[in-house]
């Protein structure tokens, strides 16, 4: 390559990294002007117009990138990941599909195909993609792990268990197979009350990512970010609502949608009253989306200047943010927006929303945490506290204090749903919730987990609400009592706060 151009792409590259896309973008367009041929340049181009939120340019930079280099797997498989990020699952099933042709003994894009098509209840399919990596190499770490995975989800309990153990056996070499058949054959044991066994293997796994992480330079900036928060919610009074709104009258405030959010501590049943919610016809909610953490909330804090023009922008960039996540189908629908950690951020939502109607999900708070445990994701800095029952109970009563504090202002329309009673009757809590919502009870809802079988969800639980509600998880705590009886006394309050005994 000139070295002019060498130079103009180090320094695209540089912006990508830093994250700042808004100046990456022209930069790459003048490189892909200049050498319209560079397959892995029209990549990037496609991953800078992706992360400025300009999807229709991304996709075309994708393409050019796959129409100049198709028999590139690598490339095409890399390209499968950024359209699942973006949740086109099907753009992605395709590009790994065409990442698997191109390369006939590939087993990542195999792997990658096998793992979305699970994601989306495929698993006849999955287990095709699983077949040909272990035709390919039958002691491959990955392909074991995720055949047992398949063998649970089918209901081949035995076998799952069989193949974990194998797998388990044979030392696999993969970091991640390593700890990931110990957190899976955990969740087998447990559901066999073999419980002493399933704490001694998530203990095991816990070790291992450990051992892979910097976990304490992630728990100290939650600590910090955690402290920040709690610090200026309790120094707000209980009329700080009031005065918002002052500043930002309703005569002021640009038209949106009718919106929602459902928040509360990971694993309270989240997903759950989503997908009851989601299954009514005048209502797309979300799961998890990014419009909140990777729009409003850098957009909010460019500026300290929140005049009510820059409060309508903010309102207008997250609206867009959603509804182009959620396409064509939730034009005129109320919009609830599930995403349980910015729970922590309310105090935010209601500065740019005051009309925004709060769901707060609640369950026992030690069944919320012995379930936490149990999750097998990717660490940030807020799942890193997932690794023990301390950090768990410190986790616990960060966010939900942040709750106990904002449910006390004045000024606000909020409702809090229980678990539990979901589980008991679920027309009874779901016709409550509708009627806080200002909408009538469907009776497609009392069918959630027929369409939830059919979409991919993103939450780690996105298996558990495909099928109808099931009561196994109330009080599950009783079996691991004596695990969870040392941060007892810090869950106690809430327990008492939330009506748990």
């Amino acid at each position: 390559m000139p070295v002019d151009f060498q130079n103009l792409l180090d320094e695209a590259r540089d912006l990508l990294l830093t994250g700042d896309y808004s100046r990456a973008l022209p930069l790459y367009e003048k490189l892909v002007r200049r050498c319209p041929g560079e397959a892995g340049v029209w990549y990037e181009y496609g991953n800078a117009a992706s992360k400025s939120r300009q999807l229709d340019l991304a996709d075309r930079a994708w393409r050019k990138a796959v129409e100049l280099d198709p028999r590139n797997s690598e490339l095409i498989g890399m390209i499968g990941h950024q359209y699942q990020g973006l949740r086109q699952t099907e753009r992605a099933r395709e590009c790994f599909a065409q990442a698997a042709a191109a390369d006939p003994r590939g087993i990542n894009p195999r792997i990658s195909l096998a793992v979305l098509l699970e994601k989306t209840h495929r698993l006849e399919e999955a287990r095709a993609a699983v077949g040909e990596c272990l035709a390919i190499d039958g002691k491959d770490d990955q392909a074991r792990y995720f055949s047992a995975l398949l063998d649970r989800r089918e209901g081949h309990v035995e076998a799952a268990e069989r193949g974990l153990r194998e797998l388990i056996a044979s030392e696999p070499k993969h970091p991640y197979v390593q700890y990931a058949c110990r957190y899976e054959l955990a969740q087998v044991l447990d559901r066999t009350d073999r419980f002493d066994e399933a704490m001694r293997l998530l203990g095991e796994a816990k070790a291992m990512v450990r051992a892979l992480t910097d976990t304490t330079l992630l728990m100290r900036g939650y600590d910090q970010s955690a402290e920040s928060i709690r610090q200026f919610t309790a120094s707000q009074p209980k009329n700080i609502l009031h005065t918002w709104a002052k500043f930002f009258p309703e005569r002021k405030r640009e038209a949106i949608p009718p919106l929602a959010f459902l928040g509360g501590h990971p694993r309270s049943g989240t997903t759950l009253v989503e997908q009851i919610l989601d299954a009514h016809p005048g209502v797309a909610a979300v799961d998890e989306p990014a419009a909140f953490l990777e729009v409003l909330q850098p957009e909010f804090h460019k500026s300290h200047q929140l005049s009510s023009p820059r409060v309508n922008t903010l309102r207008r960039l997250y609206i867009q943010a959603l509804q182009q996540e959620l396409g064509p189908s939730a034009a005129g629908k109320m919009l609830v927006d599930k995403n349980p950690s910015p729970t922590a951020r309310l105090p935010l939502w209601l500065r740019v929303f005051p009309e925004l109607k709060v769901l707060i999900a609640l369950r026992d708070p030690r069944d919320v945490v012995l379930s936490c445990y149990f999750q097998n994701i990717a660490l940030n800095s807020a799942n890193v506290n997932f690794l023990d029952f301390d950090r768990l109970a410190k986790h616990y009563t960060d966010l939900m204090g942040i709750w106990r504090i904002v449910r006390e202002w004045e000024g606000f329309a909020w409702l809090e749903t229980r678990y539990e009673d979901t589980v008991a009757d679920l027309e009874k809590e779901g016709r409550r919730l509708m009627d806080f919502l200002g909408l009538a009870w469907h009776e497609e809802q009392g069918r959630f987990h027929e369409k939830s079988g059919k979409k991919q969800l993103f939450s780690p639980t996105y298996q558990d609400v495909t099928r109808p509600v099931y009561s196994r998880s109330v009080a599950r705590w009783h079996a691991y009592e004596k695990y969870l009886a040392p941060i007892f006394p810090a869950l106690e309050p809430f327990c008492r706060a939330f009506g748990y005994g």
